[in-house]
């Protein structure tokens, strides 16, 4: 079972809080250049496994990318993957693989997906910080996702309507 959703970062310095002496106003680094990335991942609550994969957009076309990709990671593995409803996640076009399952959250419910404190916490760390580019965005990205462990995806992700009844074992 795993939680996916996806996120977009960018060159667009995002401002966050920062350390100053009382009354001095905190001067952090700023850009306003408007270029992005998506960051796409699921997240299992039951074992800590994770899947993530950088793509440039949002669309139908990159989504069917994202999960036939994830369809081969662990391709003996049958994944349920409950996600948001978001139009390209439910395209015409979507050819989902046989080893995997979409189970869609309620309409207007991200609180109900914990993918969605995954992005929370990697973009904590990427709060202040200015890239000369894309590339360098995205091995950032890279750096925060390997630094992810299995018990700290367990920790964030395990809502306790996933294990009701015991239905999964942790």
């Amino acid at each position: 079972m795993y939680f996916q959703d996806e996120s977009r970062f960018g060159l667009f310095t995002k401002n966050g809080r920062a350390l100053s002496a009382k009354g001095i106003k905190p001067i952090c680094p700023f850009q306003q250049i408007f270029q992005w990335t998506y960051l796409y991942g699921a997240f299992s609550p039951v074992d800590g496994k994770q899947f993530t994969l950088i793509l440039p957009s949002c669309s139908a076309s990159n989504f069917q990318i994202f999960l036939n990709e994830f369809s081969i990671d662990h391709a003996n593995e049958f994944k349920i993957i409950v996600l948001d409803n978001g139009a390209f996640h439910k395209a015409k076009s979507l050819i989902i693989p046989d080893n995997i399952a979409l189970i869609f959250l309620p309409p207007y419910s991200p609180e109900l997906n914990p993918a969605e404190l995954m992005w929370k916490k990697i973009k904590r760390n990427f709060t202040n910080k200015v890239f000369s580019s894309i590339e360098l965005l995205e091995d950032f990205l890279c750096n925060e996702v390997n630094q992810l462990s299995p018990k700290g995806i367990k920790k964030t992700c395990s809502f306790p309507y996933v294990f009701f009844n015991n239905l999964w074992t942790i």
